[in-house]
């Protein structure tokens, strides 16, 4: 199993808790992920957001791309994962900054493809929002257009959405054939857009059960188009490390306490303009990306096991969210990581 989080650029992951002490500022983002490389985290996820879609529209938040390229200088050796959404970014222009952060990065520099969900922002922010299948087939584009780029010395294109003519992208990315390509979805369309052209999947939190069937069936998407089967499968998910199981439920009840707030700006657009697999309420929406649902919440042996059963089902990446973040990414790396280890060996020796 890696280990990844989420990098903190919107001053934290809960909609009902106010100030988590996690100020969405660089000098923050570069303690976390430094500490992070130093505490064994393979991974970290920045996502792609103009809005606040945390504490609200209003709320301070980080520009993923300017803050990888930083983040690319001052780190040695975890991968940096960031979100790109097509409908507000020039393919071409991503293709080039794109490898320009691989080369800074020494080829850690990986996309999280998204075709976006969020209507408000896309119109306060000049972005292109269609209807759902359409936003699909304009990532379809996108990619074409990035691959073409990051493999030919010259590339022309000519589409519904895009065209480029002779254009030439150098220096290409470090990584060959292309930096990794993730990307998450769950609607029929979504799910083939992904398995024709994305090197690895990531899913919102879900159950163990919930997963392994989704794991089953993208593999089964992937081999309809004669692809190779996906490098990784992620998975978010929301942690509450605790000494006890009552302090855990504490914690829960804590910050599932949901309350009237700009916070929840983005949930309508979130529920209605996606093709979501699960009914999804306040109570899963107060915390980001499902993150409850997998139920990563206990001692750290109970943690420990859900992990392993998780790693059995097939996800081999975890994309972590804590709050406050610096505290328990540190007591998660102490306390539960070695022994996921530990587990996993007596479980080998017992058979």
């Amino acid at each position: 199993m890696k280990y990844g989080f989420w990098l903190p650029i919107f001053g934290g992951w809960l909609r009902n808790v106010e100030n988590e002490q996690m100020p969405p500022t660089f000098e923050y983002a570069k303690e976390v992920i430094q500490s992070g490389e130093k505490w064994g985290y393979d991974t970290t996820l920045i996502a792609e957001l103009y809005l606040n879609d945390i504490k609200g529209p209003e709320k301070d938040s980080l520009e993923a791309w300017s803050t990888a390229a930083a983040l690319a200088a001052v780190t040695e050796k975890i991968e940096i994962m960031t979100a790109i959404r097509p409908g507000f970014h020039n393919p071409a222009v991503a293709a080039k900054m794109a490898a320009n952060i691989d080369h800074i990065s020494n080829g850690r520099f990986t996309l999280n493809v998204v075709s976006a969900w969020w209507e408000q922002e896309a119109k306060q922010y000049g972005g292109i929002f269609t209807e759902h299948d359409d936003r699909y087939e304009r990532t379809q584009e996108f990619i074409d257009i990035l691959k073409g780029l990051w493999s030919e010395d010259t590339f022309s294109y000519k589409g519904k959405y895009y065209e480029i003519s002779n254009t030439k992208l150098s220096p290409k990315p470090v990584q060959k054939p292309n930096p990794i390509l993730y990307a998450g979805g769950e609607s029929p369309k979504g799910k083939e857009i992904i398995a024709k052209n994305c090197d690895a999947y990531v899913m919102h939190g879900g159950t163990v059960e919930e997963i392994a069937v989704k794991i089953k069936g993208m593999q089964e998407e992937r081999q309809k188009y004669g692809n190779e089967p996906f490098s990784s499968f992620g998975m978010a998910a929301y942690v509450i490390c605790r000494d006890t199981e009552v302090e855990a439920q504490e914690e829960l009840d804590r910050i599932t306490d949901v309350k009237e707030s700009s916070a929840y700006a983005g949930f309508d657009d979130f529920v209605n303009k996606s093709q979501l697999e699960q009914k999804i309420k306040l109570y899963d929406y107060s915390v980001s990306n499902r993150g409850l649902r997998p139920n990563l919440i206990g001692t750290p042996e109970q943690i420990a096991k859900k992990i392993l059963a998780y790693e059995e089902a097939g996800v081999d990446l975890l994309l972590l969210q804590f709050s406050p973040q610096l505290e328990e990414m540190k007591n998660f790396s102490e306390k539960v990581m070695p022994l996921v280890e530990t587990l996993r060996k007596e479980r080998e020796v017992t058979g």
